[in-house]
């Protein structure tokens, strides 16, 4: 299952988790930890693939499950607390976002001492940061998206490059912008598809740059509609970008 997930196979990774729930409930009766971790992982994949409207009643209440847990076991509370922030985030909430992910850094430090947090607290920093963006709080989320990527894995330095260079382009940084979205070409994650583009191609349009950003455009829309679930928010906005970019038309 996790194997599944780490290549971007959301919708195997969660199919197998909820398989082996069920045939943990028939054969060996209900294990709470069996199921709360097969529970997080599927809702992990649900999110990653961009269903987390459908999976926020689940996820609270395996968070309710979870707050009966102690010492290093409540990582797991905090990952999939994470997980709802990144929820969040996609739905527009930003404000319930950015507060759930300050608690679950203060609730970090509570940790630390009984096991590693590091990467509860890069994978919150990076969701923070993009809700901070969403309210249009472009300084601060560049500032964590800076301080954070030199020390990120893989998968959450993506998610971090896409917040920097969209906080650049919310400032009205486009050149910064585009220099940082073609900066490096990082590692592909599924759940990031399309994301750099939208950047790239919002940074091309505000430098004028017509062609060229209709052009990013219409690519970050096929991998939208290509790697991420229909519903994904990203599609709609990868849309928008692009209707907006084609109505404004050439610049003389």
């Amino acid at each position: 299952m996790r194997d599944l997930f780490e290549v971007g196979e959301y919708e195997g990774a969660e199919a197998e988790a909820r398989a082996l729930a069920g045939t943990a409930r028939r054969f060996w009766g209900r294990g709470p930890a069996r199921e709360w971790l097969t529970g997080a992982l599927a809702t992990a994949a649900a999110i990653a693939h961009g269903r987390g409207a459908e999976v926020l009643a689940e996820l609270d209440a395996l968070i309710a499950d979870l707050e009966r847990t102690t010492g290093a076991g409540r990582a797991l509370l905090l990952d999939v607390r994470v997980n709802r922030v990144a929820a969040l985030v996609d739905q527009g909430r930003y404000t319930e976002a950015e507060a759930e992910a300050d608690g679950i850094l203060r609730a970090a430090v509570r940790l630390a001492h009984l096991t590693k947090v590091w990467g509860i607290e890069l994978s919150t920093s990076a969701n923070l940061a993009a809700a901070l963006c969403g309210q249009g709080r472009y300084e601060e989320a560049e500032a964590i998206a800076r301080g954070n990527l030199p020390r990120a894995p893989a998968g959450t330095a993506a998610t971090l490059h896409c917040v920097l260079v969209s906080s650049l382009n919310g400032q009205g940084r486009h050149e910064e912008a585009l220099t940082e979205a073609r900066r490096l070409t990082p590692l592909w994650v599924r759940t990031e598809s399309g994301a750099l583009d939208i950047g790239t191609a919002t940074a091309l349009h505000g430098l004028g740059r017509h062609s060229e950003a209709e052009a990013t455009a219409h690519q970050a829309l096929d991998a939208c509609e290509q790697f991420l679930h229909p519903l994904h928010p990203r599609i709609q906005e990868a849309r928008t970008l692009l209707s907006r970019i084609t109505a404004d038309g050439p610049l003389a």
